[in-house]
């Protein structure tokens, strides 16, 4: 079992963006992984006053070592163009530290900025993000993302997208593209394209 665990939680001006959806988060990993235990990202979290900062908060549900957090100005990772990558074995439902897996596929992305990972015949994620297409006049995401992320999450509550599977087949029609982590929130991308 992979017992560290990774938050990724956007710092802007002093606030800490979010933070329900990622003690929620939290929560879930002790409820799956540990009989008890957990804490607060409130209580924890002290962030610089002033900027931009990713915060990252690693945790072991083991309870053996306190969380270890720390604070790293923040510089968004430009996105146009989408390496089409297969993998049917990759678990990742649980945002967890050890990305040895997803790095080795985004190893694959041949040039492109990114890579989409589709398993099992169904689109999922890209390596550091969730994904939304626009198509047929509204917004849809993978109805089965490899993580379900905390901006997912809220985007789906606010009702901004629609969980459906999607195919590979279904990305030629695809009016518009758009990432969403914590860091960038929903970021649609300028002119985005898809190498098979």
């Amino acid at each position: 079992m992979k017992s560290k665990f990774l938050e990724t939680i956007r710092v802007e001006e002093g606030l800490a963006c979010n933070l329900e959806y990622h003690q929620k988060r939290v929560d879930k990993a002790f409820a799956s992984f540990a009989s008890k235990g957990g804490f607060s990202l409130q209580e924890l979290i002290d962030p610089p006053k002033e900027g931009l900062f990713r915060c990252r908060v690693v945790y072991d549900v083991s309870g053996a070592d306190a969380p270890e957090i720390s604070y790293v100005p923040y510089e968004k990772r430009v996105v146009r163009s989408l390496k089409i990558v297969y993998d049917d074995t990759l678990q990742y439902d649980h945002k967890y530290l050890d990305r040895r897996e997803i790095d080795a596929l985004f190893a694959k992305r041949e040039g492109c900025d990114d890579i989409l990972i589709v398993q099992n015949g169904y689109v999922k994620d890209t390596s550091i993000a969730n994904i939304a297409f626009f198509i047929r006049g509204h917004w849809i995401t993978p109805q089965e993302p490899l993580l379900e992320g905390t901006a997912r999450a809220r985007f789906l509550e606010e009702k901004k997208i629609v969980a459906e599977p999607i195919t590979p087949d279904m990305l030629p029609n695809v009016e518009k593209t758009a990432l969403m982590n914590a860091m960038i929130g929903f970021d649609i991308l300028s002119g985005c394209r898809f190498e098979f």
